[in-house]
């Protein structure tokens, strides 16, 4: 809930764009890294396996805080936390520009991944605090712009700048614009939970927390180069496997100020918003199989294959402000399924690598539209369930929870994709295993329509009914 000072302010544009370039910060900039790796390797002098560890270093740190950061967001305020998320990323990013060699590389990722486990959940939750029904549902279309434009957009942006202007100017916009972000939101009042007693941090769950997200991510990453049946990696899913059953008992125990309050997942549409975005999260699988298997098998280059998912990206911009008009007409239910529909037909024709060159390039193109598409429509009624299914002083916590979920899905998804290709490669042809690796997606496409069906009631997500959606659920929520 927010203060008494910020009782009559409304959202505004000036604070959406604010919150926009903090986004993007993460999702345009310090994503790009992935794509320049030659120029980074050239200019540090640093070896391909430190680059790659420094490269995965941010989404491992923002994917294993974000829950911590979205509930010390309720607790010590949402606009602090962004501002504390920006001048992390300012800092990181300033020690990337400075880099001369492998130590200050690595640090400036650790920061961007602490920086954007801050300002991701914080920034949602200020977007709940502050707007309300159909605004409430812009701001939120517009956040997903921020993030999904601004991972369309890296792979162009960040090798543009570093082919014309050196790779070390992506991370001085980064700066310029999280200085951007902070100068839009500085009007915009404090927001945090309304608490009773005093907060005692839940050191322990932390611990535990960070011991199985490193093992879950390290096995989910780093599975198929160990191994899957190696030692270590079966070692590392032992601890995985064991230290979540520890985490949730060590969490229920525990009544004052848990890490993850689990009574949030009592909450059918939040349970539903958040399990569907895992599994539509893991279709981005497709991209690798599908991208892999026309240029292994079709012949294509890398720059063919990049210009047949041109209509992803276009797609999935059109669509985020579609699927929140519709979100506002019928409720969230419907685009959430049309979308995931329209992303498993999409998903689905990518597989069908029987036809022949012409026909599998049209199947390809069309769906990766259809992909862009269904995502697109999804985007919007699937945040804005998650946040209106969420208590007023565990939005932060909610919100970071729902974000975890993207991360874990899309690198389990690759991962799982990945490996299946690989496997399925061995011994036989690459058409079949293109086909195996799509079809994995297919059924995580499935899986996500089934929770949306199964959880996500037909009245959530309506306009006139937003208000009163969540109040039944409040009391049995919150402690």
């Amino acid at each position: 809930m927010a203060s008494n000072e910020s009782t009559t302010y409304k959202g505004t544009n000036k604070m959406i764009l604010g919150i926009v370039f903090g986004v993007i910060t993460f999702w345009l900039f310090a994503q790009a890294m992935v794509n320049i790796v030659p120029a980074v390797q050239e200019d540090l002098g640093v070896n391909l396996g430190t680059l790659n560890i420094a490269i995965s270093l941010t989404s491992l740190f923002s994917g294993m805080f974000i829950v911590v950061a979205g509930g010390l967001a309720d607790r010590i305020g949402r606009k602090k936390l962004t501002y504390f998320g920006l001048i992390l990323s300012i800092i990181g990013s300033l020690l990337l520009v400075l880099a001369q060699g492998s130590i200050l590389l690595v640090i400036g990722r650790v920061l961007q991944g602490l920086s954007a486990a801050s300002i991701m959940p914080a920034t949602i939750a200020l977007v709940k605090a502050y707007f309300e029904g159909e605004e409430r549902q812009r701001a939120l279309s517009y956040w997903s712009i921020g993030s999904w434009g601004g991972s369309g957009l890296t792979s162009f942006a960040g090798g543009t700048i570093a082919t014309y202007m050196g790779w070390k100017w992506i991370f001085i916009f980064s700066i310029i614009f999280a200085v951007l972000a902070m100068w839009l939101i500085r009007e915009v009042p404090e927001s945090k939970a309304e608490t009773s007693g005093k907060f005692k941090f839940d050191y322990g769950g932390l611990v535990i927390f960070i011991i199985t997200m490193l093992a879950i991510n390290i096995v989910i990453t780093q599975g198929a180069e160990f191994g899957w049946t190696s030692l270590l990696t079966i070692s590392l899913a032992i601890v995985s496997v064991v230290g979540t059953a520890v985490f949730i008992w060590f969490e229920r125990k525990r009544e004052i100020t848990p890490l993850i309050d689990f009574k949030l997942f009592k909450n059918k549409p939040y349970t539903g918003a958040t399990i569907s975005n895992f599994l539509l999260n893991a279709v981005a699988g497709t991209l690798i199989v599908a991208n892999t298997y026309v240029q292994v098998g079709r012949g294509f280059t890398a720059f063919q294959s990049g210009m047949l998912s041109l209509g992803y990206l276009a797609a999935v911009l059109a669509m985020i402000r579609v699927g929140e008009k519709l979100m506002q007409r019928v409720g969230a239910r419907n685009p959430m399924i049309w979308g995931t529909l329209a992303t498993l037909v999409g998903v689905g024709l990518m597989g069908l690598t029987f036809l022949p060159d012409l026909m599998y390039t049209i199947a390809v193109f069309v769906g990766f539209i259809l992909f862009g598409l269904g995502l697109g429509m999804y985007a919007t009624p699937s945040t804005d369930t998650a946040v209106a299914g969420a208590p007023d002083s565990k939005v932060g916590e909610a919100s970071g929870i729902y974000k975890m979920a993207s991360s874990l899905g899309n690198a389990f998804g690759i991962a799982i994709s990945a490996t299946i290709y690989s496997t399925v490669a061995g011994f036989s042809t690459v058409e079949v295993a293109a086909t195996a690796g799509i079809i994995t997606n297919v059924i995580f496409a499935l899986l996500s329509l089934i929770s949306i069906i199964v959880l996500v009631p037909r009245s959530v997500g309506k306009t006139k009914q937003s208000k009163t959606v969540t109040k039944p659920v409040k009391p049995q929520l919150e402690r």
